[in-house]
């Protein structure tokens, strides 16, 4: 089908859909292809998704997409043979509402062979084996999705794709060009307070003098230019914040290609107060620069005496 943007378990990808608020996207295809997998991957990327929603209900789901603009995230329903008779109405439905909105379809696949494996695995039937088997099943569901599939807009063979892969598969086809891939707080903290239990890396600042010995910095905080000046005057400072950003890079771009989609560095001192709130101001400045990275400063213990 012309104009049909295919992305095989092979690697090639389809072109980016960078679309405006109030896009809806119908996710269907074969069961056991994925697709709850991928509706959890467009839920990171701040979709509003829809599960098992009837084909009749798509329009008034427009209508209030359409209504709420730029204020209602962008949506994904998705569709399957759970519906029985009512998905049957799913390609006449879609037909009838391409024209005059959003809308767009998104088909996972997979092979037979694969899709047979994957049932067994999970110990449950085809929802249309009835009394034969699980391949009955799946060949009625093929009968069933062929023209849906015919008229997909983006079609996903996931036969050779693991949860992780087919979710980075999402990303790269449906996040915008300016959506982040990957979160990261970095979180200053006290360790007298104890470590931040959900930290995956955490750095030590105190081996840089502490501020508050210094009379006149002790009532203020690493927010303060006095106290920042101070603390990247130390012999080391900035030499430790320019060479952990460093680290971090390829640290966060394979956190990315894992999909892994959020993480917390934390960076102490004594009091979570001087030197570990400016190291994570400085710290969160140079990470914003890598690619497909959103950067939050979170300071956890500042106010507390």
């Amino acid at each position: 089908m012309a104009g049909v943007a295919e992305l095989q378990g092979d690697g090639q990808r389809a072109p980016s859909a960078d679309q405006p608020a109030g896009e809806v996207l119908i996710v269907t295809g074969m069961s056991g292809a994925g697709r709850t997998t991928a509706a959890n991957a467009l839920e990171d990327l701040g979709w509003y998704v829809v599960d098992n929603l009837p084909p009749q209900m798509l329009r008034p789901l427009l209508e209030l997409s359409g209504a709420a603009g730029s204020a209602m995230p962008k949506i994904a329903a998705v569709v399957d043979v759970r519906g029985r008779t009512l998905f049957r109405e799913l390609p006449a439905v879609t037909s009838a509402l391409r024209d005059a909105s959003q809308l767009r379809v998104l088909f996972l696949d997979a092979s037979d062979e694969v899709l047979v494996r994957r049932f067994e695995a999970v110990r449950r039937p085809h929802p249309l084996q009835g009394e034969g088997t699980i391949l009955d099943g799946i060949r009625r569901e093929r009968e069933r999705v062929a023209v849906i599939r015919e008229a997909a807009d983006v079609i996903v063979d996931t036969s050779t794709l693991n949860i992780h892969q087919l979710s980075t598969r999402i990303v790269d086809v449906f996040a915008g060009d300016g959506d982040a891939k990957h979160t990261t707080t970095v979180m200053s903290f006290g360790f007298k307070y104890g470590l931040p239990p959900d930290a995956d890396l955490v750095a030590d600042m105190r081996f840089l003098p502490n501020p508050f010995w210094v009379p006149e910095l002790r009532a203020h905080t690493g927010e303060d230019a006095e106290v920042r000046d101070y603390v990247l005057a130390q012999a080391g400072a900035t030499e430790f914040i320019d060479a952990y950003a460093a680290a971090l890079h390829p640290v966060l771009l394979g956190y990315q290609n894992e999909n892994k989609r959020h993480s917390v560095v934390a960076v102490g001192c004594t009091g979570g107060k001087h030197r570990s709130v400016v190291t994570a101001i400085e710290l969160a400045r140079r990470l914003e620069q890598v690619p497909g990275v959103a950067v939050n400063v979170k300071h956890r213990d500042l106010g507390r005496e």
